[in-house]
């Protein structure tokens, strides 16, 4: 990877609460994954009553905390200041397209199907939509052109139930379902393709209007590297900030709740800010933020 600048500062965090009547046990991923254009300047992650929690790696490497609902009102904080590059995802690609046979052998479970993405089921469709086209970029390029283009974006319309198969055949979804599609794609073609869980700010783009979520997209092996993609915008963005990978949304939660347990709040921010003006811990404060134009403002 060629060096970049760290030069924008972007806020990321989330605020969850949960109610259960026993104790439940829980994991989380939350925090940013140390790696790529990024770098954590501050951060802070508490679990409310919950406390004690575990932190370990699982295993595609997500800092993963176990921990322990107790009876009650469960809060879940987490914030941090973290500087990203100005620059857009790359499209660089460094050496040759390896084949399957030459993959390194961790990258191989990222060729094969999964509980969301179920490329079996679309080797078919795959190969008389997509197997004219140049392998390696071109190909994934057209793979995410055909995804923006014929799967609407809808709001709400998520179901932890979907796989890329049936997001294909109904034909709308959300960010999860179009992530899934185009993973399931690529796999068809022996391409390792792995979904990526994490925050997207609005630098250099507008604001559109909905509440803010975690965001979810995917990474290809082209090269020697992985390299991004995001069908629901079909764009390069700038200040991605990446929580969790895996095979699929299963790898990607950010909680996995072994029993019962109701989220009854959820809020979530990513925006950028002028870090002299702004700290972990300080209340949310949008009309501090710097994203939400086509025009990137610099700290």
């Amino acid at each position: 990877m060629s060096w970049t600048p760290l030069n924008l500062t972007v806020r990321v965090g989330c605020h969850l609460t949960y109610e259960t009547t026993v104790p439940t046990p829980v994991l989380f991923v939350l925090k940013p994954q140390l790696e790529g254009r990024v770098l954590v300047m501050q951060q802070k992650l508490s679990f409310g009553i919950g406390l004690p929690s575990h932190e370990f790696q699982d295993s595609h490497g997500n800092i993963t905390y176990r921990s322990m609902f107790m009876p009650g009102r469960n809060e879940i904080h987490h914030d941090a200041m973290v500087a990203v590059s100005s620059l857009p995802d790359s499209r660089e690609i460094f050496g040759h397209i390896k084949p399957v046979a030459q993959l390194p052998y961790d990258l191989l479970r990222y060729t094969l199907p999964s509980r969301y993405c179920d490329s079996d089921k679309l080797m078919n469709f795959a190969w008389n939509q997509f197997g004219n086209i140049i392998h390696g970029l071109p190909r994934v390029q057209a793979i995410c052109d055909w995804v923006h283009n014929n799967i609407e974006y809808r709001f709400g319309s998520g179901r932890p139930d979907l796989s890329a198969s049936e997001v294909i055949e109904r034909r709308y979804g959300v960010c999860r379902d179009f992530a899934h599609a185009a993973i399931a794609l690529c796999r068809t073609f022996n391409l390792p393709a792995r979904y990526v869980t994490g925050h997207l700010p609005d630098i250099g783009f507008i604001d559109p209007g909905t509440p803010m979520d975690f965001h979810a997209y995917f990474e290809v092996y082209l090269g020697n590297e992985w390299l991004t993609f995001d069908p629901r915008f079909n764009v390069q963005r700038i200040g991605r900030v990446k929580i969790a990978h895996g095979a699929d949304a299963v790898d990607g939660a950010f909680s996995t709740i072994y029993g019962e347990a109701n989220l009854t709040y959820f809020s979530v921010w990513a925006y950028q800010v002028n870090p002299q003006q702004v700290s972990v811990g300080d209340p949310v404060d949008l009309s501090k933020r710097l994203d939400g134009t086509e025009l990137i403002r610099f700290n």
